[in-house]
């Protein structure tokens, strides 16, 4: 069985613990509601740095972008600052064995309050995170989710495609500047056998796709997969800048941002929407140096997940 704890954990006090015999999960909510550990057998692939352990949102002093297990709202360019929401203080209750709630303050800017939870497999790695936007405010809200973990460094992606993307290289690049790619040339990024997959450090590190597979995998240098599935909606509209599904944020060898994107939500005052991740660790072997892997056996195993 999964059980709960209260643990301090990063230099923060009363974080959870979900736990069971093989993962265990820390979720913290002092800079925002994060997932501070996300592990298999005692193999943590939350991208952490040591030099924010401890630290708390204070809007007088200088502002960090935190690690972690993180979650979002967007569509970014156009959703006001929220500080309060990305950075701020949530609080965090257990609401049953292996499983929690983090809550977000009322948030001004964006009319809305988050809650997050999570539930951890009693037997296995899998673990829901389902955010729910609340709307407090008096007027239709138009936000989406948008899922921004951070992992470890250095692995390579795979995003199964799907039919008439976009892009006519099946994803974009963003930048240098406010420039938006659609027709990049990068020898880390390749498509093959109806696959993305970005197998290195890109010339830019944020990129976008389209694909409504629902799913993609990280292979990382410690022997784990890290699997994130998320429901897709081709009928709705995506309202990030470029109608994104995935993002993909590779910065050097040091972390990869996984972040899943939703569908607009038309959020009515007093009402919710949610959307719902779910996360997966693999042992899995990752390729090395001249070993080509095979991304319909990464594909064959995410599909064994859903039985």
């Amino acid at each position: 069985m999964a059980s709960t704890d209260v643990v301090e954990y990063c230099g923060y006090p009363d974080c959870i613990k979900l736990e069971n015999e093989q993962s265990r999960v820390i979720l913290g909510a002092h800079g925002g509601g994060r997932v501070l550990e996300y592990a298999w057998k005692g193999e943590n692939v939350i991208y952490l740095d040591p030099d924010q352990n401890g630290w708390k949102y204070d809007p007088e002093k200088s502002v960090i972008d935190p690690c972690g297990g993180r979650l979002d709202i967007g569509p970014e360019t156009v959703i006001p600052k929220h500080p309060e929401l990305w950075l701020g203080s949530w609080t965090a209750e257990e609401i049953g064995p292996g499983a929690a709630r983090l809550i977000s303050a009322q948030d001004a800017a964006t009319g809305v309050q988050l809650i997050r939870e999570f539930q951890l497999d009693d037997l296995s790695s899998r673990l829901t995170c389902t955010q729910i936007i609340r709307n407090h405010s008096d007027e239709t809200r138009h936000w989406c989710h948008w899922g921004r973990t951070l992992a470890q460094g250095g692995g390579i992606c795979i995003i199964p495609l799907t039919a008439h993307s976009r892009f006519p290289k099946k994803y974009i690049m963003y930048g240098p500047g406010p420039v938006m790619n659609y027709h990049p040339n990068d020898p880390n990024i390749r498509v093959r056998e109806g696959y993305l997959e970005i197998i290195g450090t890109p010339a830019s590190p944020k990129l976008g796709m389209d694909s409504y597979a629902g799913w993609f995998a990280y292979l990382m240098k410690n022997d784990l997969m890290f699997v994130k599935r998320f429901p897709t909606y081709p009928d709705r509209v995506y309202n990030e800048m470029a109608g994104l599904s995935i993002s993909i944020y590779y910065y050097e060898n040091r972390f990869c941002e996984l972040e899943p994107i939703g569908p607009m939500e038309h959020i009515l005052p007093g009402k919710s929407a949610s959307f719902t991740e779910t996360w997966w660790l693999l042992p899995y072997k990752f390729p090395g140096q001249g070993t080509e892997m095979d991304p319909d056996e990464v594909a064959r195993i995410v599909d064994r997940l859903r039985r």
